[in-house]
């Protein structure tokens, strides 16, 4: 079963179905739509060797995450892999395992330049030796979830997403919030934990209100470290109480709300609790938060570097969209 049959079918000509099958933007969408659907009707298989021979290309994107059992990582790889497939492109995924793992087996023995035709990074922060191994195979390369100096990236505004949160709660009347963030252990771009807590931060100064630096908390970025923070605010001592908390990820708020619970507070009269990402444990739990998609990012950039594989001119791309979920783990602060 060949290109032939599936001309015969639609009755395209054998070059557009070739475009078709290839993804490429000169094909509209409804064609491309036709061609996979007869294809897969014909049982048609595209042989990426002889793809590869023709072309050059290996009809391969690399993807490398610095961890695969993130909720981030795992929504982004899945619209990352979605647009490749729609495209007739394999995925190749490289994890480097957190930061015990071994970099040397993705970077430095050239595994990359020999199997992909571009290169997606999720949430890294790349160092000179492995700018320089990349860079001689000329590959195309994004980074999804942070800025990463040199490369285009797609990613929310952290900045922008912290003073949505902020303005939330401040609209709600508090005044004593704290912050949970702190570096992701796992491998996270360095530069998002950051952007959000200085977001955060400025956000709050601009409303002419101070934030004390006992209640600027790691927590990793995980559940874990959520809790952790939660009971250092909560844990009964004679200090202050902040009235709400904003917290850089979903998996860190989801922490504090049970460690609040714990504490005996009640989510949101005693304490409001805020996060980021739009993460479906938040949904069920009813949890308040600045969604993002990543998801929809992982398409965006497969399109990206896809686009430059076929020649086009890497331009700058918007930042993502984030908007406010109003749920039930936030509310004025008690009288």
């Amino acid at each position: 079963m060949g290109i032939q049959e599936i001309a015969t079918v639609t009755g395209l000509s054998k070059s557009t179905v070739s475009r078709a099958l290839r993804g490429m933007s000169t094909v509209a969408d409804s064609t491309i739509d036709q061609v996979r659907r007869v294809a897969d009707e014909l049982g048609y298989v595209p042989s990426s060797a002889a793809a590869g021979l023709a072309t050059g290309r290996q009809r391969a994107v690399g993807v490398v995450v610095p961890v695969i059992d993130r909720w981030f990582y795992v929504k982004a790889l899945g619209g990352v892999d979605a647009e490749l497939r729609r495209a007739g492109y394999d995925l190749v995924l490289y994890n480097l395992g957190g930061p015990g793992g071994d970099r040397d087996r993705a970077f430095r023995r050239s595994m990359l330049r020999h199997r992909v035709d571009a290169l997606v990074l999720l949430s890294l922060v790349l160092d000179e030796t492995e700018r320089a191994e990349l860079e001689l195979a000329r590959h195309p390369m994004i980074v999804i979830g942070g800025p990463a100096a040199g490369l285009r990236n797609v990613g929310v505004d952290d900045v922008v997403v912290a003073g949505i949160a902020v303005d939330h709660l401040c609209g709600l009347g508090h005044r004593d919030v704290a912050y949970v963030g702190g570096q992701d252990e796992a491998g996270m771009n360095v530069a998002v934990p950051w952007l959000r807590r200085d977001g955060f931060v400025d956000a709050m100064a601009g409303r002419g209100l101070s934030v004390r630096d006992e209640w600027l908390l790691d927590g990793r970025f995980s559940f874990a470290g959520g809790v952790d923070a939660g009971y250092a605010l909560f844990g009964g001592g004679a200090g202050a109480r902040p009235t709400a908390v904003f917290c850089a990820s979903d998996e860190m708020a989801l922490g504090v709300v049970l460690a609040a619970r714990r504490a005996g507070l009640a989510v949101p009269e005693d304490v409001s609790v805020i996060g980021i990402d739009g993460h479906e444990y938040g949904e069920v739990v009813g949890l308040t938060t600045v969604a993002q998609d990543p998801e929809a990012q992982g398409r965006t950039a497969a399109r990206a570097v896809l686009a430059e594989v076929d020649g086009a001119v890497a331009a700058p791309l918007p930042a993502a969209p984030a908007h406010l979920v109003v749920r039930a783990t936030t509310g004025p602060p008690r009288a």
